[in-house]
């Protein structure tokens, strides 16, 4: 403890020397070199347009640009922020023209738009965030911007992840409606702790990670909103955002939606499963809003039929008023089905099921709100809040029998936001974050012999959020660029034991989460150079209190991590390297409960170490990526490897938009190697081959598509001790759920195609 504190103080005294100089500076030196965009705007023929309305929308912050084509058509912004925008074209008699496009923090880009002859047209300029695209809003460096219309469905027509993310397996536990979990080097993010999962709304980040869980602590459900409502997915390091709180440890996940969905309904099926989405948006280009819809039936691949049913709706809108854009985002979803569950992956199963009797029912629904305030172009105010309610019963077995995990919650948030934008040297941001959860209910419960269900665990938890935040934001010297933020979270628990009234106990923790990076950006003469960048980040994540052990031994409610991180970034003849390296301490984590045991659990604390280097290439109609990443994570104490954790994976993706008969294509092939999981086993490996080849009828208004999925080895591996009938006596073994390929047709219809 002691050596902690000198380390802490060693540190501190080097830290904020500099970052005072920063700051100093930011307001003594002149702004660096403008970053501009430029373009110009043609019709169908390649004619010039003159006066067309030229709208630019930063994403993360909603900041609006206007302006008009000039007599030859062409336009320009400038002094604007890196970061996602979107651009849009209208003129008289031509159909809006939107695309989505990438902003590099310096320099000017140039992007071309052309009218079509469609009444309808929406698109996504293949583009990703670089290092550069550092700012107050977004200041990681190791930030990903993946196109949504560039990546593939995860598990298309079917639950789980909407979107497959180069590096982020998606891991497949059980089947039914229980939704996988994204996976990171070195991280077993079963339950999400140190994954945190956001929805952006307007400009404000949506917590989807649920503390205390009833299956599980951080527990994170996307399967609330409707994959076509997607129009990006951003990934980055977490712990070096101040505006990512609560299990932002080794990596975070935010869900851009869109402001418009073109009207349609999309069909997607095979022999065994069944999906059905819809979504509309008004005819007047400038109302933003949006309904969706998606219902889904099936079976699944295995033996045990799934009997699986999904009811989902969203519905969007944005409302202009004065300096103020109010967004509404609305989301309701039901689903229920039954659980193959975990079986041996050494032995076949009856029925592919240890038991059937596993299932599943959950309910959600929530309405968000963001409201940005603009005082000026660069001052403004956001104002957020939601309010959401969560009911779960799952009933799984891993081997010691049928359990029974349960829980209602209500959730509400209330948030405000300052942003100003002094000069490119200096940008100020501050606020607050107030947020309660309150699982009710959340209930263990284990079958007896009769199958009739016997309390193990009961518990009312009420858990308060108070969380105080500010970062400066600048770029100093032409080539350096730095974010140095602070966030201070205040977590009150009160736990309310209804079995075991003594282990009750009310108790709060404060976490004080420095943030900081420094990044190099070479000026011209040195352009041979990479950008490289440098960041420090202390987080943390709520632990699960349910049994009361946490208070009984003196632990603490939340489990704290310590992140570095260090970026190399390199475009080479349109090609762009980038290196990751980081490193991630945690803290031990007291009191999560197992899910076949319903015992505590110690974990860590533990030590993540890892490498992921990524090479694109965009071309004229299409780009391919390539993606490895290495990692080592350990009990900081034994020296034990961390189980479950993907320790090497290798990712390809690519897309090609202009084939022969106007096809268009995306793959990807992903590959986890083997990962301990503890007591001497090895996971086997897992390579998966995800394909969509699709057929676009333009002028009939409709498109056909195959979906295919090749793959080979168990999702969600784990240890179970378990014995299948006529083994004999139970012993530990590794389990999991069978992967299948299979093969699916879409068809999809849109209703303004003239």
């Amino acid at each position: 403890m002691r050596r902690n504190l000198m380390i802490r103080s060693l540190v501190a005294q080097r830290i904020c020397p500099v970052v005072l100089v920063l700051w100093l500076c930011s307001f003594a030196v002149h702004a660096a070199a403008a970053t501009g965009l430029m373009g110009s705007v043609t019709d169908p023929q390649g004619e010039l347009v003159p006066d067309a309305t030229i709208r630019l929308l930063r994403r993360a912050d909603s900041t609006r640009r206007e302006t008009k084509t000039d007599a030859q058509g062409r336009f320009s912004f400038t002094n604007l922020d890196g970061g996602e925008y979107r651009l849009t074209a209208e003129c008289p008699g031509f159909a809006v023209l939107a695309q989505t496009i990438g902003v590099q923090a310096y320099g000017q880009q140039t992007v071309n738009l052309q009218f079509s002859g469609l009444a309808s047209q929406s698109e996504s300029a293949t583009v990703t965030a670089a290092v550069a695209d550092a700012g107050v809003f977004e200041p990681d460096p190791a930030q990903r911007l993946m196109i949504r219309d560039e990546t593939l469905d995860a598990n298309p027509g079917r639950p789980g992840m909407p979107v497959s993310i180069p590096g982020m397996p998606v891991e497949s536990p059980s089947g039914g409606v229980k939704p996988p979990q994204y996976f990171a080097p070195g991280v077993a993010g079963d339950h999400g702790e140190p994954i945190a999962m956001f929805f952006q709304v307007g400009g404000y980040l949506f917590p989807n990670n649920l503390p205390a869980n009833a299956h599980g602590n951080g527990y994170a459900d996307p399967n609330v909103t409707i994959p076509v409502a997607i129009e990006s997915v951003q990934t980055d390091g977490a712990a070096f955002n101040v505006r990512e709180g609560n299990n932002s440890v080794n990596s975070s996940i935010t869900f851009g939606l869109r402001d418009r969905i073109e009207p349609m309904v999309r069909l997607t099926g095979d022999y065994r499963d069944l999906n059905l989405v819809t979504g509309w948006s008004p005819a007047q280009p400038s109302n933003r809003t949006w309904v969706g819809a998606e219902v889904s039936f099936g079976n699944g691949y295995l033996d045990r039929l799934e009997h699986r049913k999904q009811y989902k709706g969203n519905i969007s809108k944005v409302f202009n008023f004065g300096n103020h854009e109010l967004t509404v985002y609305g989301i309701g979803y039901y689903g229920t089905a039954f659980q193959p569950g975990l079986i041996p992956i050494d032995a076949a199963t009856p029925g592919d099921t240890i038991d059937p009797r596993q299932h599943e029912e959950t309910s959600n629904g929530a309405l968000i709100f963001n409201d940005v305030w603009h005082l000026t172009e660069y001052r403004q105010f956001q104002f957020s809040g939601f309010y959401r309610y969560y009911t779960l019963d799952v009933r799984p077995n891993f081997g010691d029998g049928l359990i029974r995990q349960s829980e209602h919650r209500n959730v509400n948030s209330e948030d405000v936001l300052y942003t100003d934008r002094f000069s490119k040297a200096a940008s100020l941001l501050a606020g607050a974050d107030f947020r309660r959860e309150a699982p009710r209910a959340l209930n263990l419960d284990k079958a007896d012999a009769a199958g009739l269900f016997v309390p193990d665990t009961s518990n009312n938890l009420t858990i308060n959020f108070y969380s105080p935040f500010a970062a400066l934001d600048g770029t100093v010297f032409h080539v350096l660029h730095y974010n140095a933020g602070y966030r201070l979270d205040r977590v009150t628990m009160d736990n309310e034991d209804l079995l075991r009234p003594t282990f009750s106990f009310d108790r709060n923790a404060t976490i004080s989460s420095p943030k900081g990076t420094l990044t190099f950006r070479p000026p011209d003469s040195m352009r041979f150079l990479p950008t490289l960048s440098l960041s420090y980040g202390q987080t943390f994540h709520v632990d699960d209190p349910r049994i009361g052990t946490t208070a009984i031994q003196g632990g603490t409610i939340v489990a704290k991590a310590r992140a570095c991180q260090l970026v190399a970034s390199k475009t080479v003849a349109k090609t762009e390297f980038r290196l990751t390296l980081a490193h991630v301490t945690t803290a031990q984590q007291l009191a999560r409960i197992s899910n076949d045991t319903g015992l505590q659990e110690d974990e860590g604390p533990g030590i993540v170490k890892y490498l992921t280097f990524t090479v694109r290439h965009n071309f004229p109609h299409g780009f391919v990526q390539g993606l490895f990443s290495m990692a080592d994570a350990r009990d900081r104490i034994t020296g034990e490897p961390t189980p479950e954790a993907p320790r090497q994976i290798w990712d390809l993706l690519a897309t090609v938009d202009k084939l022969p008969f106007h096809l268009v294509a995306r793959g990807q092939y992903e590959e986890v190697g083997r990962k301990p999981l503890g007591d001497g086993f090895t996971a086997v490996p897992v390579r998966e081959f995800r394909g969509a080849v699709i057929r676009p009828f333009p002028t009939k208004g409709f498109d056909i598509g195959v979906i295919t999925f090749i793959v080979s080895g168990d999702g969600g591996q784990t240890l179970e001790t378990l014995a299948l009938p006529g083994e004999g006596t139970p012993f530990e073994r590794i389990t999991g759920f069978p992967l299948k390929s299979h093969v699916s047709a879409s068809f999809t219809y849109y209703f303004r195609h003239r």
